[in-house]
């Protein structure tokens, strides 16, 4: 009898697993996936994930890996409309760290190994979860072979379009945004540093961050969605928006994307629980959605302790818990939306010189420590 079986060997999966197997519980994580992705998305890991992986004694590492973003310039066609320093993000951690996700992770699974060894299953799917009262039955495949495992609870990281959840029947309610984007990793050619840079432009929002190794990467708002595109069209985009050329020739990675919203109906169904993007998805503009679900773990742990050494844990504590992590998605949310919209074409009343006035007025105003603040998660 496994004390907790979670399903999904990503970077939330594997920080629960990581804290869970610390705190002397038996646990099991299920990837399907044979191998790490090549490429990653998410690249931004907030202050509020560096105290949560302080628990299980990873944050020295992912600080000494990563990129410091210490400063966010803001640049419109009239030039340097302000900055935003990251020193709101408190004293322990004042700056955004960039780390491509498959980094991140890596270093997630090499620590839950420490700590459990063979604990993560690669290549092993969940088939069906049967939750019996006392327990849940998971039957799982593996090799070709299948096996029925017990667990006293089962926890869903297995994504937004989460097969565990589905087949609870827990409703997942949202939808896509009209925005498309395009990104791509190229060799970081630009004055910038380790600052973070969001060009305002009448066209759409460029954003570019730097990344280890010397790359940058780049992100820019689309008119509308491009079949097929090249590297050779985000490099003309950013060159017609900003003005700077960027090494076409030397793309690594190149990826268009949209933007949606979801949120489940309840992160708690008996001994069923969901963390990460199978409870809730918020837009990736703002990079949110990682350090939400790492914080979803670390409020779950305690719990899932607490109920397999035999404490009581009641109704209300799971409600609880539920209820917090649902609100702070909410609030993700609406944060993304605010940040979307800032980088959506100007039109209608919404001039471009009145947006640039609007912005340059908000960064040097007294809410800027209170933006800061809200951009690095503080909040959380």
């Amino acid at each position: 009898m496994l004390d907790v079986l979670v399903v999904g060997g990503g970077p939330v999966g594997t920080f629960l697993g990581a804290l869970l197997a610390k705190s002397g519980l038996s646990v099991q994580v299920c990837e399907r996936r044979t191998a790490p992705w090549e490429h990653s998305r998410a690249i931004g890991l907030h202050p509020p994930a560096l105290r949560a992986f302080e628990s299980i004694g990873l944050t020295p590492a992912i600080v000494e890996a990563a990129v410091k973003i210490r400063r966010g310039l803001v640049i419109g066609e009239t030039g340097v409309l302000g900055e935003l320093p990251m020193t709101g993000a408190g004293r322990d951690y004042p700056f955004i760290l960039a780390l491509p996700q498959v980094e991140t992770e890596r270093r997630l699974w090499e620590r839950l190994d420490d700590l459990a060894p063979d604990a993560l299953r690669r290549g092993c799917e969940v088939r069906e979860v049967r939750d019996l009262g006392g327990h849940c039955e998971v039957t799982v495949t593996q090799d070709g072979r299948e096996e029925r495992l017990s667990a006293r609870f089962v926890v869903a990281a297995d994504g937004w379009r989460s097969a565990v959840r589905t087949a609870a029947g827990i409703g997942f309610h949202g939808g896509p945004y009209p925005d498309p984007y395009l990104m791509g990793d190229f060799p970081d050619t630009t004055p910038f540093g380790d600052d973070a840079v969001v060009f305002i432009k009448p066209g759409g929002v460029v954003e570019c961050f730097p990344l280890p190794g010397r790359l940058r990467r780049w992100v820019v708002h689309l008119g509308q969605a491009l079949a097929d595109p090249l590297p050779e069209d985000l490099t003309r985009i950013i060159r017609e928006r900003t003005g700077l050329p960027v090494p076409t020739s030397e793309c690594r990675m190149l990826s268009a994307f949209g933007v949606q919203r979801f949120q489940a109906a309840r992160m708690w169904q008996g001994r069923l629980l969901l963390v990460g993007d199978a409870a809730h998805v918020v837009s990736p503009i703002g990079g949110q959605g990682m350090t939400l679900g790492w914080l979803d773990a670390l409020a779950l742990a305690p719990l899932l302790t607490r109920a397999c050494r035999g404490d009581t844990v009641t109704d209300r504590d799971w409600h609880a818990f539920e209820r917090r992590r649902l609100r702070s998605s909410a609030l993700a949310s609406r944060q993304a939306e605010l940040n979307m919209a800032a980088g959506r074409p100007a039109r209608g009343g919404l001039t471009q010189p009145l947006r640039e006035a609007l912005l340059a007025g908000l960064l040097k105003s007294p809410a800027q420590p209170l933006l800061a603040a809200t951009f690095t998660m503080r909040w959380l």
